[in-house]
């Protein structure tokens, strides 16, 4: 994921998949999600066959991976002393889940491209332009107050640091598929985005420039003051 140190870190959506790796649970999920109200432990367990216990526990750990959301209410529709206590229920949650090996991160790369078509049309700036600035911008919120491992960083958001030399190559372009199709505008937004990630790290000693090769992302890190090519060794 690409992690902004200015939010919350949400769950690795590959405990939320493991999750659904118990038969039991993904039937539970799947029946759930297909109704139309939420549904109560139940008539989980009814529907399915299982002993209220058993459907009890797999609602529960659903819901703990925000899968499920649990929601409280009264199906009597009663309210006052004597209405007894709301139903737990059950429901499909806003969370998505997507896990992608290597990392890829098309979602921000569509968001990026989207507010640089709106900005451009609404104030006339390239939008190329307008790319560039707020993938630098990303890049720097990306690096986080104080800090200085660029080596942390880059691993924290899926490329695949190594290094070479002095350099340091990336082993994975989290937007692989769209740098091969769009390589030049995909290639300068990560370039900007990694400029920015530098700049906004203390102190890193590197610089971001393209140099594309086979089974590396496009931009390669390299000392300050290096000329290009710079080596390696």
């Amino acid at each position: 994921m690409f992690v902004d140190p200015s939010k919350e870190v949400p769950r690795p959506d590959v405990s939320a998949v493991a999750a659904l790796d118990e038969p039991t649970r993904r039937r539970l999920y799947d029946h759930v999600v297909r109704q139309p109200e939420p549904v109560s432990r139940d008539e989980a367990a009814k529907a399915l066959g299982l002993a209220r216990q058993t459907a009890a526990f797999h609602l529960d750990r659903l819901a703990e991976e925000s899968l499920l959301d649990a929601v409280y209410e009264r199906r009597s529709g009663r309210t006052g002393p004597g209405a007894g206590r709301p139903a737990k229920l059950y429901k499909r949650s806003a969370r998505q889940v997507t896990v992608s090996l290597p990392e890829r991160h098309y979602e921000l790369a569509g968001r990026l491209l989207a507010q640089a078509l709106e900005e451009s049309e609404s104030t006339g700036e390239p939008v190329r332009s307008v790319l560039h600035r707020k993938a630098h911008a990303l890049g720097a919120r990306l690096a986080g107050p104080g800090r200085s491992d660029v080596f942390a960083v880059l691993e924290d958001n899926g490329f695949e640091p190594r290094f070479d030399g002095d350099a340091v190559v990336l082993g994975n372009c989290p937007f692989h598929a769209l740098a091969r199709e769009h390589t030049q505008t995909v290639c300068g937004m990560n370039l900007h985005l990694l400029r920015g990630l530098l700049d906004g790290l203390a102190e890193s000693g590197l610089q971001a420039r393209l140099a594309p090769s086979p089974g590396h992302c496009c931009v390669r890190l390299e000392p300050e003051g290096c000329v290009s090519p710079c080596s390696g060794s």
